[in-house]
């Protein structure tokens, strides 16, 4: 074992000087290795992700690749050697962590977290790297540390403009306002910019994938745009009523919902018209979803069926009614293949087998409040989720309870939803 850097040394210090308390922070280099000896694998995994400090230890005494290579031969027979390298291990890592994520989702306990963040109804939010940016219904976009709940940093909206749209990234946020497409810096001083040809029929939706935003219009058009010259690039006829949602696809692939019902894949560079999907359910398409990873796009609709196809055949697999009414929202995490979670108007959250269309789990909130923040600003409280049963009757269930789900957002074992009102809630999910 090396030395505890001179650095490292210096802030265990200074955290137990002063005071009687010892913390796992005030530890050095070879008691934390001691400790993480007996952890197994997938909390290790873990404790690496905590902090440098950590996952240098746990780097430097190979004890992620001993226990790798221990999995790993115990899981093939004899004649197969194990060796172990960076890229299996990741592989090796995003399976446990996609495993663990389907678990939670689809069973154990679930708490539930809710906040105070806007002054009016919120319906929309986004999330990344730990973060959730919410917006629509103030003048303002908040985005929220999902470990403090703590608003980190603001946008405003001009006053005499609606925000229709928006997502985020490391550096921005790229926003529908109004008719424009706009973009405020998240480093340094905060800025709107205006596009230069951005006034447009009525704007619906919007998506983006740098340098390119494309936004779904009133008059069924999509129109895409350089975000940093600001210019109108193609204007691409998706379908003869508005384009209510959109969402991007691999192959420079624009794949747009229709209130009059129907999916229209694009091309972005051809403009030309790839295919049109159409189920069975002849009603209006409200949300879109696409899995790069399984090449599967998914759909939910006003009278709350929830439909699949296959990109690469163009094929419908499965059509699910998951609903009695509108389905607002649904989202995976970036890399699973297997759930599906499914928000709407009952407000029930929903959890589907994303290759059959299976209901695995439905859950809404418990009526009785556990616990409150002593901050009267964030109004945190905290809840129990609840999972229904099959036979479940949802109008016995108090629409307080479970105020229609107008959008979320799918994390590691965690969803974020927003009720149009001024609560936003963070589900956990527990394995």
């Amino acid at each position: 074992m090396g030395p505890t850097p001179a650095r490292d040394r210096s802030q265990s210090k200074r955290r137990t000087s002063g005071g009687g308390t010892t913390t796992i922070q005030s530890l050095d280099h070879d008691i934390l290795c001691m400790i993480f000896a007996f952890l197994d694998f997938f909390d290790l995994v873990r404790c690496s992700a905590v902090c440098k400090f950590w996952n240098t230890i746990i780097n430097k005494s190979k004890s992620l690749q001993v226990l790798f290579s221990k999995q790993q031969r115990g899981s093939m027979d004899h004649t197969n050697k194990t060796t172990w390298s960076e890229r299996s291990l990741n592989i090796y890592l995003e399976k446990l962590a996609m495993d663990h994520h389907r678990l939670s989702l689809q069973e154990g306990m679930v708490d539930v977290h809710q906040w105070r963040g806007h002054s009016a109804g919120v319906d929309q939010c986004r999330m990344k790297m730990g973060f959730v940016l919410t917006g629509v219904g103030d003048k303002v976009m908040r985005l929220w540390s999902l470990e403090s709940y703590k608003c980190v940093e603001e946008y405003s909206v001009p006053e005499t403009i609606p925000l229709v749209d928006f997502d985020f990234d490391e550096s921005k946020i790229v926003g529908l306002v109004g008719t424009r497409v706009c973009i405020w810096r998240r480093n340094g001083k905060r800025s709107i910019f205006p596009s230069n040809e951005g006034t447009f029929v009525k704007g619906l939706c919007m998506r983006y994938y740098d340098p390119e935003a494309v936004v779904g219009c009133e008059d069924g058009t999509a129109r895409i745009f350089d975000i940093y010259s600001r210019k109108c690039s193609r204007i691409i006829r998706m379908h003869a009523g508005p384009v209510n949602c959109l969402c991007l696809g691999d192959d420079q692939l624009i794949l747009s919902g229709s209130s009059l019902g129907g999916i229209t894949v694009s091309g972005i560079l051809s403009d030309q018209r790839v295919a049109t999907l159409r189920s069975t359910d002849s009603t209006g398409i409200r949300t879109l979803c696409y899995n790069a990873r399984s090449h599967l796009l998914f759909a939910g609709s006003t009278a709350g069926y929830t439909s699949c196809w296959d990109l690469r055949t163009m094929r419908s697999l499965w059509e699910t009614r998951v609903s009695p009414n509108v389905v607002y929202s649904l989202q995976h995490l970036q890399n699973d293949t297997a759930t599906l979670v499914i928000g709407g108007i009952d407000g029930v959250l929903r959890i589907l087998d994303q290759n059959t269309g299976e209901v695995l789990s439905s859950c809404v909130v418990e009526g009785n409040m556990l616990s409150t923040s002593k901050n009267p600003l964030l109004g945190l409280e905290r809840r129990k989720g609840r999972r229904l049963s099959e036979d479940a009757q949802i109008d016995s269930i108090p629409r307080s309870t479970r105020p229609p789900i107008t959008c979320l957002a799918v994390g590691m074992e965690k969803v974020v939803t927003t009720h149009n009102s001024r609560y936003i809630r963070l589900w956990k999910f527990k394995k």
